[in-house]
Formats: structure tokens, C-alpha cells, sequence
């Protein structure tokens, strides 16, 4: 009898905030076991909701969005997105230049399978997004890990990077506000990346989806904004900034020097007409969307919804021994260190299903992030207070009794 197996090529990707724990936490659900998910930053199951003007938009439009727009998108989505370049200071020309997508993953996954032939590598950051990765992986390339130093608030080790570049690197990634840590990079940093770029002649990949989610006065620099000499791709989009997750609404700029890069640019073409047109409703919201960037302001700041959750899951968490963070800045996620030593933890992903099956709560092990010690997972401080304070003091009670090799 023939069977069918997957592609080779997907023998070394993995999504694993999607991964086989979650697999068990959705056969534990059908059961009738109640799972609590802090696995995916997702705000519209917490109670999240869009600003209404955002709704408005998307449902006035549906009759005038009922057809293929350009490959690359609707004109007025790609100006309003032109507007919000020039106002982060990011050297993107011309609406030419601007690529919406059905979310930045899209995107992400487009910009390598464009760019890679096999034996390339690009510089992905440890703990990564897993996407870019698996995206890199994917396209025939190599990702090469740069490490982030969680003794220097998670900011990308400069000279790790330095020593990682080779022949065959084609360019490097920067997720910035960080997923999964929070870290928000300072000017300093960024301008010494560019810098290794522009001595390297490497092209810079700016994830930069949680730019407006930033916390405690900190200010966020677009990357493409210190580099106007260099090819710098920047992604951006709404759906976690305007909470529209499930609209799949992202939008990636070609900025900087094109020069070099003109053969690429015709792939990047090539691969958008192949897909036709991304989602043109909810291209449609993007003029009012930008319009009001500020929405979510409010949840911010102390009294706001997002900053007192992060509060709350870091005043819960440290009283935990054998527990630590770095309290993040930006994003919805907090990427405890757990001490293995004290729990015994060779297998972070043994942790994650062992936590999952004795409390019923679902997190991603750190590991699905590309990080290489079993020493960490991470978690979405996007429910409750009240819930979250019941997590962690089951993750407390949990850790009470763990020992990893004794099961």
C-alpha cells in the first residue's frame, strides 16, 4: 500500500506555540477538561475588542471589496501605511515599495522564499518568533542564532552576532519590540547592528509588529530609520496593536538602499502576484486604523488593562522560588527562567506537558523559541488579573513538588 509522507524540507521546522502540547491541550478540552491558554497572544478570547471605528470600517467596505485588488494591495491602504512610514521615520519612497499581506506571516515567509537559495544563512535571534526560523528553513537557507543576553535586558549579544556572520550570510533579523521576552532595544544597540550590516553589506529584517505596544515611557526606534543607506524590509501590521488578530492585516516596506537588490525585489513581485492579493476588507480599515494608532494608549499605563496584568503576573511570579524574569516593556509575554538545578529539568518540554496535565494550564516551552537551555517557557499576561493571580498560584504550587527526573 503506498503511503505519503511530508517534504524533507519540513524535517527541520517547527511552530511549536501550535506544537504537540497544545495537540494534548485540545484532546484534554474535548474531554471536557477545562484548559487555561497562555500560549498565544491572541487578545479577542481574553475580552479584547477592536475600537468600533475599526469595525465600521471593514463592514462599510465589504461590498466594495469584493474582488482582487493590486498584487502588492489597495492604493489607499498602501498611502496610509506611506504616512505612518514617514512619521516613525522609516526611508520608504513610495507606495511601490509597500507589500500588505494576510498578517506579517505571510510576508515573513515571502521575504525568504525570495531571497534563499540552499547553503544561505541569516542571523535569527535566540530566543527567536519561531516563524522566521521556520521560514528561513523552509526557503532552503540556514538559520544561524545570535544570541540575546538576559543579563543585559535581553538586548542581542553584539559581539556573538559579529562572530556568527560568514560568506554565506545574506542578512540579519531583528524582532524589535521582542517576542517572546518584551525587550525593548535601545538607539545604542540598533545602531551597532546596522553598523555590522553595513560593514558586512547584509540586508536587515525588522520585525517590528509590536511597536505601539510599548510600556513605562520607553521609546521604540524603527530599525529602518538608522540605516537610510542600507536595504532594510520592515514589517508591521494590526493585529495586535488594534487587537484584529483573526483579520489578518499586514504590511511589509522596502526601504533604504534598493540598489543592490534589484533581482530580489523582481522575486518579492513575483511571489505576491503568484498569491493574487492578500485580504482586501481588511486592507480596506487600514486608512481609518492608522488614523488612530493611539488606540491603544490607554491600556498601557498604569489603570490600563495590559499594564496592570503585567503587574500583576510579576508581583505573583516573584515570590515563586526558583523562579526568575526580566520584567518586559512591550508585548503581552513574559519569559520566566526556571532553575533546573532545583527542579531537575533536562526536557522544557516535558515541563510544559507535565504543567499542562497536573494544573490545566497550556505554555510554551522555551525551546519552541529556539532557545537552547531547557531552562524557560513563556506565557501571555493577557487574561484577567483575577486569573492570571489563579495561574500563577497554581504554577507556584506546582513548582512546590517538581522534579522532572523523578517522573
Amino acid at each position: 500500500m503506498k503511503t505519503y509522507l511530508k517534504s524533507k524540507k519540513l524535517d527541520s521546522v517547527c511552530y511549536d506555540i501550535r506544537g504537540p502540547v497544545m495537540d494534548e491541550a485540545q484532546r484534554m478540552t474535548a474531554e471536557g477538561i477545562n484548559i487555561l491558554k497562555l500560549n498565544i497572544g491572541n487578545p479577542a478570547p481574553f475580552g479584547f475588542r477592536a475600537p468600533q471605528a475599526i469595525v465600521d470600517a471593514i463592514s462599510g467596505n465589504l461590498l466594495n471589496t469584493e474582488g482582487y485588488c493590486d498584487s502588492k494591495g489597495l492604493l489607499s491602504a498602501r498611502e496610509a501605511i506611506l504616512g505612518y512610514c514617514r512619521k516613525k521615520g522609516i526611508p520608504c519612497e513610495s507606495v511601490n515599495d509597500i507589500y500588505t499581506g494576510n498578517g506579517v506571516s505571510e510576508l515573513i515567509t515571502m521575504s525568504m522564499q525570495a531571497l534563499l537559495n540552499n547553503g544561505d544563512e541569516v542571523l535569527v535571534p535566540s530566543p527567536d518568533y519561531p516563524l522566521w526560523t521556520a521560514s528561513v528553513t523552509l526557503a532552503g537557507g540556514t538559520a544561524v542564532h545570535y544570541l540575546c543576553d538576559e543579563s543585559q535586558e535581553w538586548y542581542p549579544d553584539i559581539e556573538d552576532m559579529r562572530k556568527k556572520i560568514t560568506p554565506n550570510t545574506k542578512g540579519i533579523v531583528v524582532i524589535n519590540p521582542n517576542n517572546p521576552t518584551g525587550a525593548v532595544y535601545p538607539k545604542e544597540i540598533l545602531e551597532q547592528i546596522v553598523q555590522l550590516a553595513r560593514e558586512n553589506e547584509l540586508i536587515l529584517f525588522a520585525d517590528e509588529i509590536y511597536d505601539r505596544l510599548v510600556m513605562d515611557g520607553v521609546e521604540h526606534y524603527s530599525l529602518a530609520s538608522l540605516a537610510p543607506d542600507l536595504m532594510t524590509l520592515s514589517f508591521n501590521g494590526l493585529s495586535k496593536s488594534h487587537l484584529i488578530c483573526g483579520y489578518r492585516c499586514g504590511w511589509m516596506c522596502i526601504c533604504g538602499n534598493k540598489s543592490q537588490a534589484k533581482d530580489y525585489i523582481e522575486g518579492l513581485n513575483l511571489l505576491s502576484s503568484m498569491r493574487l492579493c492578500s485580504n482586501v476588507p481588511a486592507q480596506s480599515l487600514i486608512p481609518k486604523a492608522l488614523e488612530c494608532i493611539d488606540f491603544t494608549d490607554e491600556l498601557l499605563v498604569p489603570g490600563g488593562r495590559v499594564y496592570e496584568q503585567r503587574e500583576c503576573i510579576c508581583k505573583q511570579l516573584e515570590t515563586i522560588p526558583g523562579l526568575s524574569f526580566v520584567r518586559p516593556k512591550a508585548a503581552f509575554y513574559l519569559f520566566p527562567k526556571l532553575d533546573i538545578k532545583k527542579f531537575s529539568i533536562t526536557d522544557d518540554e516535558q515541563f510544559a506537558y507535565d504543567l499542562l496535565r497536573e494544573k490545566h494550564i497550556l505554555i510554551t516551552h522555551g525551546g519552541g523559541f529556539h532557545w537552547e537551555q531547557p531552562d524557560h517557557f513563556r506565557i501571555v499576561y493577557l487574561p484577567d488579573c483575577s486569573v492570571l493571580e489563579e495561574s500563577a498560584k497554581k504554577i507556584g504550587d506546582f513548582l512546590e513538588h517538581y522534579q522532572q527526573n523523578n517522573r
